[in-house]
């Protein structure tokens, strides 16, 4: 591990033990909201500029405009990704986007810090209660209503998928917003990760598909065969699983989407597809029938796109990071051979 990385795992753990305390939910003092309406300006708070990260925000986004659909929200970010992600997101106002490398703009980095505070909101909201920065900012907005993403009891208890990331901020966010005089129909299902993807999007996907597969009329299997870090398969592994896709669905298309290194843990043996364009890369998938990959931002972006997505799991909690879709599957595969894990792609191709 070279010395940056060491650097940014012990600053990363000496904030998270400075900020873990900082902020609660709290409603003392609060006056009840009696009109929903009268919530016009809201900020959400996901300061981390990871592709995964910020399509789990989606639900949460969802959410929000649901209840507010009167409202402008703006969102405080890290990196580039987010007018990507939420470029057809109607209610959004402003991006506000904190640079990917902080000490080598750190002018721009303070003045984007201080343009939340200058703004009067009516709830700032943070995504993810163990970000240290998506807390200092909860903290450091100007608002009448702030949450945390405290974790409660009662929905903890209730909900089997409350630990799920897309899950438990919407789970959170309702208990607290029944506590501030805002009714919600609990028990309505979570919304879904969503690209919101248009029809001319869909469209130009289907055609990047067609120059890729030999039999339009057949079902196309899609695999993502690149991970970082432990979540990696290895070449022999991936090889193994796609000799026995071959064999198993001798009918059906089978491409991959290469990841940004445009690299390959199956030697490009199927036809291929690369881009640097996450909305692209979304489209083409939203054309596939099922989608295949350790987990990864990419696997979440299949999710997205309601393309139904089976996520390989040997090193992350799938109860966490699983993908989110109907039809989706999260497997386990420090317990199912290849064979196994076959059987229960089977299962989807039918649908």
């Amino acid at each position: 591990m070279d010395f940056l990385k060491k650097t940014n795992i012990i600053r990363r753990n000496l904030t998270h033990r400075m900020t873990k305390n900082i902020g609660n939910s709290s409603t003392t003092n609060f006056i009840p909201i009696n009109n929903r309406e009268d919530i016009k300006r809201i900020l959400i708070c996901r300061p981390n500029q990871r592709l995964g990260n910020q399509l789990l925000m989606t639900p949460l986004v969802q959410e929000v405009i649901n209840t507010f659909p009167n409202s402008k929200i703006d969102l405080f970010v890290k990196g580039n990704l987010a007018p990507i992600i939420f470029k057809n997101y109607s209610n959004i106002n402003k991006i506000i986007q904190l640079p990917k490398k902080p000490f080598k703009n750190l002018i721009q980095y303070v003045f984007v810090w201080l343009s939340i505070r200058k703004k009067k909101y009516n709830i700032v909201i943070n995504v993810d209660k163990g970000s240290s920065s998506g807390r200092l900012s909860t903290k450091f907005a100007n608002s009448t209503y702030k949450f945390f993403d405290d974790e409660n009891e009662y929905s903890k208890l209730k909900y089997k998928d409350y630990k799920h990331l897309a899950k438990h901020p919407v789970y959170s966010l309702r208990f607290f917003l029944s506590t501030i005089g805002i009714s919600n129909n609990v028990e309505m299902a979570i919304p879904s990760l969503d690209l919101k993807l248009n029809s001319e999007e869909i469209t130009e996907g289907k055609k990047m598909l067609n120059q890729l597969i030999v039999n339009k009329e057949q079902k196309t299997i899609c695999l993502f065969t690149y991970a970082t870090g432990n979540k990696c398969y290895s070449e022999l592994w991936w090889m193994e699983l796609l000799e026995k896709l071959k064999k198993e669905f001798k009918n059906l298309n089978i491409i991959e989407v290469l990841p940004v290194e445009n690299v390959s843990q199956i030697a490009f043996k199927i036809p291929t597809f690369y881009s640097k364009d996450i909305r692209q890369i979304g489209s083409l998938i939203a054309n596939t029938d099922v989608f295949i990959s350790a987990d990864s931002g990419i696997m979440h972006l299949a999710s997205s796109v309601q393309t139904p997505t089976v996520g390989l799991f040997s090193v992350t909690d799938m109860d966490k990071y699983q993908p989110y879709n109907k039809n989706s599957l999260a497997l386990n595969t420090n317990i199912l051979s290849t064979n196994e894990i076959i059987k229960k792609i089977e299962t989807i191709t039918r649908n």
